[in-house]
């Protein structure tokens, strides 16, 4: 009850920084609804929707859809009316609210050197409901760690299913140690701001006290800056999908750090059919791995040695 509760609160927080039709709109939909919706999405010229884990749906049936104003005045919103200030992340294509919440937005690209250095004539934003699950890794840790030291792993799952939750997680318990497991330096390249959900410098997320962000800074980049800067123990990533991430991994890997990351893919064997990933294994990076999957309405968590 009291989870349920706190994902309903997540989630009405995540409303408030929509315009204020939408808002009433979202802050009306059913309990059950907001304990499990993920996303709200605005796009020009469409109804509102929410995602819930069997799809999105329409938050009004009024014919109500949203418009360029709605969209500017939630980009004005999440930046506190100083979008001049956020120029970087909107580049990049999102933004990060207080509280630590992501927002997508899409638009007119402004090119500039063959770089994108703006967005402009916002046609669509996507607010991700970020939860946190404490302790939903903690049953997984023992079996991550082998005389003494904690063995790099991956998190494998489809899109969806919690990866960055239970990375987060991870990173926090790794991060202020137990009575059983030592307290870990970990050290985090963060590239879309979701893992801390870093605002103004102060992560809002849990990610214990023994952690370093390197915010919103490609991993291939930052993998390297934070062995030079943080002198971490754990390097921890999300969403590995480029060669050069690997190449920064196994730098990483030769200096003697461990690394926690996460990869799309539902099974090991999937895994194993994608050649970026397959000289990752083969290089023995990494030694563990854990699958997400569902049964039903429950995610599973399954370890596997590599």
């Amino acid at each position: 009850m009291h989870m349920e509760k706190s994902a309903i609160e997540r989630f009405e927080q995540a409303a408030d920084l929509l315009p204020m039709r939408w808002r009433w709109l979202a802050r009306q939909l059913p309990d059950w609804q907001k304990a499990v919706g993920e996303e709200l999405r605005l796009r020009g010229g469409c109804p509102m929707t929410v995602l819930l884990p069997e799809g999105e749906r329409m938050v009004s049936s009024d014919g109500s859809v949203v418009t360029q104003s709605d969209l500017e005045q939630l980009c004005d919103t999440v930046t506190g009316y100083s979008r001049y200030a956020a120029v970087d992340t909107i580049s990049a294509g999102y933004l990060t609210a207080p509280g630590g919440f992501r927002v997508g937005i899409c638009g007119t690209a402004v090119i500039r050197d063959g770089q994108t250095v703006n967005l402009k004539d916002i046609s669509s934003a996507v607010i991700r409901v970020g939860r946190e699950r404490r302790g939903v890794a903690q049953s997984l840790l023992p079996q991550l760690w082998d005389s003494g030291h904690f063995c790099s792993t991956l998190i494998l799952s489809p899109p969806g299913l919690g990866k960055t939750t239970l990375l987060r997680d991870l990173i926090r318990l790794l991060s202020d140690g137990s009575p059983d497991m030592p307290a870990c330096r970990v050290s985090v390249v963060d590239e879309r701001s979701e893992i801390a959900m870093m605002h103004h410098g102060v992560a809002q997320a849990a990610i214990g006290c023994h952690t370093d962000v390197l915010d919103a800074c490609p991993k291939a980049l930052g993998i390297p800056i934070l062995l030079r800067a943080a002198n971490p123990q754990i390097i921890a990533v999300d969403e590995v999908t480029v060669l050069q991430d690997v190449q920064a991994m196994e730098g990483a890997a030769n200096c003697g750090v461990a690394l926690l990351a996460t990869v799309h893919a539902a099974s090991l064997e999937e895994l194993r059919e994608k050649s970026l990933f397959r000289r990752l294994l083969k290089s023995r990076v990494f030694s563990r791995c854990i699958v997400i999957g569902r049964d039903g309405d429950t995610r599973t968590y399954t370890v596997e040695q590599l």
